[in-house]
């Protein structure tokens, strides 16, 4: 008695039947039944149609950092692909690709050979894997049923009476996945090998041919063994078919396989590209069809050096002996109630967003920290309420209790305290800011009032709600990152804020441009003098204050001001820095606010991780800050404030810079006297 056939073995018998039928009838001019019944548009498998693009987002110097679509795609042309790029695929995937009419007949009948006498062997064309790659609503290859096998291998048949072998091909090349989310040769290319698919060597165009049958499996990044292993064979494949002479092969197979380091990327921006997605597609650009490129403002060195920075700064923080959370090295599988962090870094003339990231890791969470997160920015929002204090010509060197302090409103008592539980009594406001003491800033909003306070904060770019309360001078009102450190840009500027810019243009497939942001300089917040003390106030806090760790990275020579900010419960850590060429600013914290850890503060957590991202960029120049003409510059006792003579020694001696008009009384030129002999000569 005869053993039974398996089932799969029975199908490639009626298979092989079914198929010399269908191809005696072709080829008396009859079409199968399944394709003599007309069709809608919509449903004709046969149609080489042309396959969704993505939109490739390019860094300020022209460099590849992300693609926008679902499927990164860009077609290609195969008249621009070497020859033997479309013959690797050719050879491993449909050796009788030039000879069949869509179905291939003598592979079918080795394909059951081999599945008799136990291996195992597909018999697809390129047509048929096209027609059901292009059209998986109507040819599902995921159906191993005969019938759908036939009406693939109609509509495979119908395709090459449409279509050119050339054109057969190319539809395809561009349309197979090969992993990733990259789809077509040109996005393999770009992406594994960090080339275009015009200049892929014989080598590379081997590696990818091997990547259809199983992407995950030969991954060339991941499993490089098993890619070059293929790629070998496929290598010999092009030999014995004779697109390759011996010599060729054998060079092919001694070229080492190298892929792109960041996946062909000059770096990785994943939350920068979604930032620049959402805002053009909000500008009626529909970038997620694809086809556009998309010219930023990103700068590849500075956003490298931000994530390393962000990524060792977070790291160093969770191997503190004291940290008690979950780590991102330690975490569970799928939490992210990790410790998290956001940088932005701006152009301080234009805005220009240089580096962005929203997170730690955008694998585990898409959530954009940086632009999208609303947090209270601790002590980071008080140099606004001593630039309101200048503004009112208090002089820097004016001094203001660090006392214990109650006020009363709404049903309750508010009594700003200190990070150290101490008062330190009377303090100039240099120190005062420096020190970072709450009591002081709470009495300057209230002196100066909220609403002067918050409308120079909204001048500055703060666009969300501040609350009229004091608690907000020390920060309780929340912000997000990006809108605080393009404020910032008021004292990078004197005076005038930018807004922050993420795309300088847009092209459609045509080379039009058809969208960009310009430069957009907002109306001066406040009096340049006002913005260029209230700088200065802010270099101390870098110099003695509460943000010394950063001359831990970068030299005395560079100028640099800033803020540290800590909320209450050590939930968030800040740092926000202003040099002459960038503006930045550093965000820790947990999505779920709880306390970091025990005696966490942004000058230990934040400023770190600026000075870290500044110092290994290297982009910083020593060129000093220059005053305006309505800034006075003197050299005052640091103990008592009073203005030097020659006998005070040089460690007593500090530089003050003061508004015109503020300075000490006995510094004061009275214009109406200077006048009374005549106009002055010189000039």
């Amino acid at each position: 008695m005869p053993h039974p056939v398996p089932r799969s073995r029975r199908d490639l018998f009626a298979l092989l039947a079914a198929c010399t039928l269908a191809g005696g009838a072709t080829a008396g001019g009859a079409l199968p039944a399944a394709a003599q019944q007309p069709q809608a548009a919509a449903e004709e498998p046969w149609r080489i149609v042309r396959p969704p693009q993505s939109s490739r987002v390019l860094a300020r110097d022209g460099s590849l950092i992300g693609e926008i679509g679902k499927e990164w795609r860009t077609n290609v042309d195969i008249n621009t692909l070497p020859k033997y790029l479309p013959q690797a695929f050719v050879a491993v995937e449909d050796r009788r690709f030039y000879e069949h009419d869509g179905v291939d007949l003598v592979g079918i009948a080795s394909a059951i050979k081999d599945n008799i006498l136990g291996g195992s062997r597909g018999a697809s064309t390129i047509t048929q894997q096209l027609v059901g790659n292009m059209h998986p609503e109507i040819i599902d290859r995921r159906d191993r049923s005969l019938s759908r096998k036939l009406r693939e291998q109609a509509a495979a048949r119908e395709m090459e009476k449409h279509y050119t072998k050339a054109q057969i091909l190319e539809a395809y090349l561009n349309q197979i996945s090969f992993g990733r989310g990259y789809f077509g040769v040109e996005a393999a290319a770009r992406h594994y090998f960090g080339k275009p698919a015009s200049r892929l060597s014989i080598a590379e165009a081997a590696s990818l041919a091997a990547l259809p049958k199983g992407p995950a499996i030969y991954d060339p990044v991941r499993y490089p063994d098993r890619n070059r292993n293929r790629r070998d064979a496929i290598i010999g494949l092009m030999q014995d078919q004779g697109f390759l002479t011996p010599e060729q092969a054998r060079t092919a197979r001694r070229e080492p396989l190298r892929t792109a380091p960041e996946m062909g990327m000059s770096v990785a921006a994943p939350y920068f590209v979604d930032a620049v997605r959402s805002l053009v597609e909000r500008a009626g650009v529909p970038v997620s069809s694809g086809g556009y490129t998309i010219i930023t403002t990103l700068d590849p060195s500075l956003q490298r050096h931000a994530v390393a920075a962000l990524l060792d700064g977070t790291a160093a923080v969770e191997a503190r002996a004291n940290y008690r959370h979950e780590t991102l090295k330690k975490k569970q599988r799928g939490s992210t109630d990790y410790l998290q962090g956001a940088v932005v870094a701006m152009d301080a003339a234009t805005g220009d967003v240089r580096a962005l990231v929203g997170g730690r890791d955008y694998q585990e969470s898409q959530f954009n920290r940086a632009t999208n997160a609303v947090r209270q920015p601790g002590s980071t929002f008080k140099p606004i309420v001593y630039a309101r204090a200048l503004m009112d010509s208090l002089p820097p060197n004016a001094l203001v209790d660090d006392t214990p302090l109650e006020l009363s409103y709404d049903n309750q008592v508010y009594r700003p305290r200190n990070a150290d539980g101490e008062f330190l009594g009377p303090l100039t406001l240099r120190d005062a800011l420096a020190k970072s003491r709450n009591p002081v800033a709470v009495r300057l909003w209230e002196r100066y009032g909220a609403d002067s306070v918050i409308a120079l904060a909204q001048r500055m770019g703060l666009g969300s709600p501040i609350a009229p309360y004091p608690a907000s001078a020390i920060g309780a009102s929340v912000v997000r990152p990006i809108d605080l450190v393009a404020a910032f840009t008021a004292f990078a500027n004197l005076g005038a804020p930018v807004e922050p810019r993420f795309v300088v243009s847009v092209f459609d497939a045509s080379g039009r441009s058809v969208y960009g942001q310009p430069v957009r300089q907002l109306a001066p917040a406040m009096d340049s003098a006002v913005a260029f003390v209230a700088r200065d106030l802010m270099r101390e806090a870098v110099e003695s204050g509460t943000a010394t760790a950063i001359r831990r990275y970068l030299p005395a020579t560079i100028p640099i001001a800033g803020k540290t900010g800590t909320t209450d419960d050590n939930s968030d850590v800040w740092f926000v820095g202003v040099t002459p060429q960038i503006v930045a600013g550093v965000w820790l914290g947990f999505d779920r606010p709880k306390s970091i850890a025990p005696g966490a503060a942004g000058g230990s957590f934040a400023a770190p991780i600026f000075g870290q991202m500044m110092a290994r960029w290297g982009g910083l120049s020593s060129e000093p800050w220059v005053a305006p003409s309505n800034v006075v510059l003197v050299e005052l006792d640091r103990l008592s404030g009073d203005i030097v003579d020659d006998s005070l020694p040089p460690e007593r001696r500090y530089r003050e810079y003061f508004i015109a008009g503020t300075e000490p009384p006995a510094l004061r030129v009275d214009a109406r006297r200077l006048f009374r002999h005549g106009p002055l000569i010189g000039f």
